[in-house]
């Protein structure tokens, strides 16, 4: 009897410590623990998800889509939700494409209440997720960005990151308006984890479209051309533009190599950079023609004027020669423009002096942003004329001692091209500026006629021709800057070729610019073939008649 006393005593000792164990651990779970177990329950029965806005689509002038957002899904965990990490990293590594050890170590880490592991699939591989039917692992719809032109106007669009944001060109520059408004939405499950309800706490807001000034036939013609380059010079880099001079609207921009938007991260830093707005370059002899511009402008010199050439001219410490050696010669303005002699410019710019020059250099736009509203304009580099050196002026009115980009240039040409008016150049549809007049009407035109004998007898551009066209340009071909060498660069070069047509009434400005071409290097072998085979197309393409 005192055996059986003493195991009921026993057992009823257990069962107290048992009772006041279990009451213990209550208590602790009902304080200590309260705030934490409550989040996992209410995070096992509620979800609250971004719902992502819809972009809005960037289509060219004529409607083309560019850059449109499609739907997508994505992939998202619970990690101490999930019992066995390793199973489920199994069943959904080759889903997700990712590696199945990375997936054990993301959802084993029990701390973390939530994370993705997977942003913007195809709604496919999303439905075979669902189908899984993990624990903890869940999907849900967002919208992704998609450029279906690929590579076209690639640093002109930019890019867009896996939360929905613009990382560079347009993307970047107007995110506020394509990004729309994220709305929230909350899914409540039953103790089973199934779906009961789901609420839109706040609605989405999808992004306004953008009509872009660019045509994408013409911008698929250049990028073309500029390709052709790469093939043929082996150059570092190459850029074009394509404007119509009149409202300053651009047609056409494009940075060889090319980069695609779609997979932004394969592109180099440089092929990435939108370097017609960004780079800055000496622009050598296409420069002359505002030097002449504004000798014209200022009343020292004429068409007709003549002046006597030697074969090089000393300024300060600097020689300044011809490309090519020549003995004395008599030219007129408009024969020096025509001819792009070095020692003439100079002398043309040494006759309107440091400071008359240095305010029409500014009046046409170069040495601050064109306010295109484009990421990373580059103001370019001009000294005022206080920090010019004996040298400064000689070096400047033939296109070397200053830095310009692309854009700067096509624009200022743009404003030669539409008597005299300078238009600030955009490329979304619609935001049109009145112009300012940087030069007459008469000296717009004189300049213009100059420019028409770059393409005649003894021009250096006069292999350049469309049959039925007149054109205006200039050549150019800069020795690139050496520091290392404290001066200028014998075998690095940037060619150019900018141009109007028809030549009577410009209804397009193009420039083609080649940083450090292989082999042949003058602006005339290089940049102006592919200004020819640009503009033979977009003359008949843009219903352009002859003149």
């Amino acid at each position: 009897m005192r055996l059986l006393d003493r195991r009921i005593g026993l057992l009823f000792a257990v069962f107290l410590v048992l009772i006041v164990a279990a009451s213990m651990r209550a208590a602790w779970l009902g304080t200590v623990r309260a705030g934490s177990l409550k989040e996992r329950a209410v995070t096992q029965q509620v979800e609250d998800l971004k719902i992502t806005a819809r972009r809005g689509t960037i289509t060219d002038r004529n409607g083309v889509e560019l850059a449109v957002a499609e739907d997508a899904v994505s992939v998202f965990a619970h990690p101490f939700l999930i019992d066995d990490p390793a199973s489920a990293a199994a069943k959904l590594a080759p889903v997700l494409g990712r590696e199945q050890q990375e997936l054990i170590s993301e959802l084993g880490d029990r701390k973390t209440g939530f994370l993705y592991l997977r942003r913007k699939m195809d709604a496919a591989a999303g439905e075979k997720v669902d189908k899984l039917g993990i624990e903890g692992v869940a999907t849900v719809d967002e919208p992704r960005r998609t450029y279906p032109q690929g590579a076209l106007a690639g640093q002109l669009l930019g890019a867009v990151g896996t939360d929905n944001v613009g990382l560079s060109g347009l993307e970047q520059q107007y995110e506020e308006s394509l990004h729309g408004s994220d709305g929230h939405r909350r899914l409540v499950k039953d103790a089973m984890g199934e779906p009961v309800s789901i609420v839109e706490t706040d609605r989405s807001e999808p992004g306004e479209d953008m009509r872009l000034t660019i045509d994408a036939a013409l911008q698929e013609r250049v990028e073309a051309v500029l390709e052709e380059v790469g093939r043929s010079h082996s150059p570092r880099g190459a850029t074009a533009i394509v404007m119509d001079p009149r409202n300053g609207e651009v047609l056409a921009l494009s940075n060889w190599p090319r980069v695609d938007p779609n997979d932004i991260g394969k592109g180099s830093a440089y092929a990435r950079t939108n370097r017609v707005v960004a780079a800055s370059y000496e622009p050598g002899s296409t420069f002359k023609a505002f030097t002449v511009a504004a000798a014209l402008e200022q009343g020292v010199v004429r068409p007709e004027t003549k002046f006597n050439l030697p074969p090089t001219l000393q300024v300060a410490d600097r020689e300044i020669g011809e490309a090519h050696d020549r003995g004395a010669v008599e030219l007129s303005v408009a024969d020096i423009l025509a001819q792009s002699s070095n020692v003439g410019a100079a002398m043309i710019g040494l006759k309107l002096g440091d400071r008359r020059f240095a305010r029409w250099v500014r009046r046409f736009g170069f040495g601050r942003p064109t306010g295109v509203r484009l990421p990373g304009e580059a103001p370019g580099i001009v000294l005022p004329p206080e920090r010019y050196s004996g040298s400064t002026l000689g070096n400047m009115a033939i296109g070397q001692g200053l830095a310009i980009t692309p854009l700067q240039m096509g624009a200022a040409f743009s404003a030669i091209g539409n008597g005299g008016i300078l238009h600030r150049p955009h490329v979304v549809l619609g935001e049109k500026d009145k112009g300012s007049r940087v030069v007459s009407r008469r000296t717009s035109s004189q300049v213009m006629k100059m420019l028409e004998g770059v393409f005649g007898p003894g021009g250096t551009a006069q292999e350049a021709q469309v049959p039925g066209y007149r054109l205006a340009g200039k050549t150019g071909t800069a020795e690139k800057p050496d520091p290392k060498a404290g001066g200028y660069s014998k075998f690095k070069f940037f060619s150019s070729f900018i141009g109007l047509a028809p030549a009577n009434a410009p209804r397009l400005m193009v420039a083609v610019m080649v940083d450090e071409p292989k082999g042949e290097y003058y602006g005339a072998a290089v940049a102006a073939p592919a200004f020819e085979r640009i503009v033979e197309f977009a003359l008949p393409y843009m219903r352009i008649p002859p003149r």
